[in-house]
């Protein structure tokens, strides 16, 4: 495949980056957690706004960041035959692992280290990079790392798999795949538990499968279109495993996703198994649904679709600081938590998005020396 780009598929990475930034400029004022702001929030959603908050963003966080995985996978056989191995290597090093570092060494830790200082603690830059937990948090940024560090494991791996373009049974056995693996990881690693870098290891299951199944449909066609009857199989599916979700939260008592949840998130629990089989079919036929949907409906372009395209990544790596600063920056609003995380979300979304073009812009910009 060619180099050029798949408008379609940059349109569904800006909506899943702009979903991201949004879900985590919603979260920092939740009772639920997950965003590192609702460590100092000032306020928090009231029981009902919470509710509503879970129903909506809670299933989306079981396969957003796996699609990412998968829409990765699909391009790194044909970015590694056009590069070269060391050339691939060294592209993904400067792309993830420099922004990874930034992140963990000097933007996250001095954003944290604002909020709290707003927040009244008696914190220093070196005692949030220090002493805070997980070590070498990067906010968002763990994406990169564990992303690069498969990129890099393909890129090294001495063979090439021929096999055969994936079909439905494929689909099954890699949302079967990914249950098991989610639930064996779980036994030691529980869900949202953290680890050195914030390796999120609870997610690579999830993680890994969807990179492998990304790597073997970029055997076949669909980058370009994703044939109609599995558009509509896996619609089918991820539509109503959707729905399924919070209908099973209630009949099992599940009203709040901060407390009560404790056998759902791992161990050698059903609820733990359950957790892990919504995933692995919600991942798995969520993203490949996403894939199709773009295909068909995610074909605008112009110059502001070509903006956004271009700063989404920038973007994603910039929303820790843009979110926690612009947070900190309305603390003195005496607003409903409802009110101030909209206003975040609006602002952190425009914010990081102008950013993200204003730099790759400049980078664009820049002379090229070239060298004999």
């Amino acid at each position: 495949m060619s180099g050029h780009r798949v408008s379609e598929v940059d349109n569904l990475r800006t909506m899943m980056v702009a979903w991201v930034i949004g879900a985590h400029a919603l979260m920092g004022y939740s009772t639920v957690g997950g965003w590192a702001y609702d460590e100092v929030n000032e306020v928090t959603f009231a029981p009902g706004s919470e509710l509503v908050l879970t129903i909506l963003i809670g299933p989306s966080g079981l396969f957003v960041i796996g699609a990412f995985f998968f829409v990765a996978g699909l391009f790194t056989p044909a970015s590694v035959r056009r590069k070269g191995r060391r050339d691939f290597v060294l592209d993904r090093f400067r792309r993830l692992g420099l922004p990874w570092l930034l992140s963990a060494l000097l933007l996250w830790p001095l954003s944290l280290w604002i909020a709290y200082r707003a927040a009244g603690h008696d914190a220093t830059p070196w005692s949030v990079l220090a002493d805070r937990e997980p070590f070498l948090d990067s906010g968002a940024l763990w994406f990169a790392l564990v992303l690069l560090l498969f990129s890099l494991g393909y890129a090294l791996w001495p063979w090439r798999a021929r096999g055969t373009v994936p079909a439905a049974r494929h689909l099954v056995v890699a949302a079967g795949a990914i249950t098991v693996g989610s639930f064996v990881t779980r036994l030691w690693f529980p869900a949202r538990s953290g680890q050195p870098g914030d390796l999120h290891l609870w997610q690579w299951p999830q993680c890994l499968g969807m990179f492998l199944l990304g790597v073997a449909a970029a055997r076949s066609d669909w980058v370009r279109r994703l044939p109609n009857r599995l558009f509509r199989l896996t619609g089918a599916v991820a539509g109503g495993t959707l729905v399924l979700v919070p209908i099973l939260a209630l009949v099992l008592g599940v009203t709040s996703a901060a407390s009560g949840v404790d056998a759902y998130v791992g161990g050698w629990h059903w609820e733990s198994l359950l957790t892990a089989a919504l995933e692995g079919v919600l991942v798995v036929f969520g993203s490949v649904w996403l894939l199709g949907l773009a295909q068909r409906r995610f074909t605008w372009s112009g110059p502001l679709a070509s903006a956004c395209a271009r700063g989404a990544f920038p973007a994603f790596v910039l929303q820790g600081p843009v979110l926690v600063l612009l947070a900190v920056a309305q603390r003195p609003l005496v607003l409903p938590a409802e009110v101030k995380a909209i206003a975040l979300l609006v602002t952190g979304l425009a914010a990081s998005f102008w950013l993200g073009n204003l730099l790759t812009s400049r980078a664009r910009s820049e002379p090229v020396v070239r060298t004999a």
